[in-house]
C-alpha cells in the first residue's frame, strides 16, 4: 500500500515542523539540561512531544 504524493508531502511538512521546534528549543534561553530534555521528548514522541512543547515549553 502506497501513501502517494500526499503522504510524502505530509511527512515532509511534519519533518520541517519538528526541525523548526528543535531550532526553537536550541535557541531558547533555557539551561542546557532543559534544552536536551525537550529535544529528546520531541524526537522520541514527535506528536505528543510537539504538543506538550507548544503549551509548556520555554516561551
Amino acid at each position: 500500500m502506497e501513501l502517494g504524493i500526499g503522504g510524502g508531502l505530509l511527512g515532509l511538512i511534519w519533518l520541517i515542523i519538528v526541525i523548526w521546534a528543535i531550532i526553537q528549543v536550541a535557541g531558547s534561553p533555557a539551561g542546557a539540561g532543559s534544552k536536551a530534555l525537550w529535544i529528546l521528548i520531541i524526537l522520541l514522541f514527535p506528536v505528543v512531544g510537539l504538543i506538550i512543547w507548544f503549551f509548556l515549553g520555554p516561551k
